[in-house]
């Protein structure tokens, strides 16, 4: 779960929308993750393109490492590597750069925007889209810090717990691998049930919408993953639809939570089409996190959704969800808790 985060005293409440004039960037969870939008707001009120503040958003994340999340350093897999996923959307066209899994390169927001600009391609992943992003001019580093191999080391020492196995012996439950199925078949516990569910340790990643004065928007992902993730493992962030999605003809979206289960859903290409037949932010939103909880009641997801007049609104199931906007005329990003659906479901607004 998404680590607690210090809140400003709440100074005034917030109805179910927040409509905020152009240039304008919302994007998933508050504290640290706020220089993502001072960076993108910055961009466009000098003139920079969204995709162009998207990526500057979402790199400036990377770079500060936001909540250990995001970014180089972080969320080790089951062998102690941290992997970058990321994509970055273009709501003109509707065009999408991503890649998955991505190895020993910390800019993977700028990666994904160069699939997006010179190849014909979606996604890239692994070890080819790091040979695509070294072509680009991208250095290779190590991604891990000595934080992160302490938090490899320190799992290992508590019995690989938790992890994303199920249906192997020995039992995941209570024994590291290396595993092999059992012989009658598949665990009764569906994947993303229960098998390893992170709770306490996030999975938490920052999606970005931006809207110009011209009305163009875009919309990206960025984020270092679930973590002892299954080495290869790609969540919902770079998937277009789930971690973020975005047609300036409506509307954009992002989301964080059990990326597992989320990307089934696509739950931001759900709230877009609810937008575009009518919903407003809010409903779209709740709409899509709703559909998640009626088959998965305890699912911990955040959606964050803003129609092409700047009205945005969130909602969320399984835990208490910030998520951070700057628009027009405003001097610093202002944070919005968001209570999960099954609780009051009221915003605030921090100022």
């Amino acid at each position: 779960m998404h680590n607690a985060l210090p809140l400003l005293p709440l100074l005034l409440f917030s109805p179910l929308a927040t409509s905020t004039a152009p240039p304008v960037v919302i994007h998933t969870w508050g504290g640290p993750f706020t220089v993502a939008a001072d960076a993108a707001h910055d961009a466009l009120t000098n003139a920079r393109s969204v995709l162009d503040a998207v990526q500057i958003g979402g790199a400036a994340c990377e770079n500060n490492q936001c909540d250990g999340t995001v970014g180089y350093g972080g969320s080790p897999s089951e062998n102690c590597e941290t992997t970058l996923d990321a994509m970055i959307m273009d709501g003109n066209t509707l065009n999408v750069g991503a890649v998955g899994a991505l190895r020993r390169v910390k800019h993977a927001i700028a990666v994904a925007r160069h699939v997006l600009e010179y190849t014909g391609h979606t996604m890239l992943v692994g070890d080819s889209a790091t040979l695509f992003a070294a072509q680009n001019g991208f250095k290779e580093e190590d991604l891990a810090t000595d934080q992160s191999r302490d938090m490899c080391e320190h799992w290992k020492r508590n019995q690989c717990q938790p992890n994303s196995w199920i249906g192997v012996v020995p039992d995941p439950k209570s024994s590291c691998g290396p595993y092999t199925p059992l012989e009658n078949g598949a665990s009764e516990t569906a994947p993303g049930q229960d098998g390893g569910d992170i709770k306490g340790r996030g999975h938490d990643t920052i999606s970005l919408v931006a809207l110009g004065k011209d009305g163009s928007m875009a919309a990206g992902t960025t984020t270092n993953g679930k973590a002892y993730k299954i080495p290869g493992r790609v969540g919902d962030g770079p998937i277009a639809g789930s971690g973020s999605y975005v047609d300036s003809l409506v509307g954009g979206c992002g989301a964080t939570g059990d990326g597992d289960l989320m990307m089934r859903f696509l739950p931001c290409y759900q709230a877009v089409e609810n937008m575009r037949r009518g919903m407003s932010p809010a409903a779209a939103a709740e709409d899509a996190v709703r559909r998640m909880v009626k088959r998965f009641p305890d699912i911990q997801a955040g959606v964050v959704v803003m129609n092409n007049k700047g009205e945005h609104a969130a909602a969320a199931s399984g835990w208490h969800f910030t998520y951070s906007f700057r628009g027009q005329g405003m001097n610093k990003t202002h944070v919005v808790q968001v209570d999960p659906i099954n609780g009051d479901c009221d915003m605030s607004i921090e100022l």
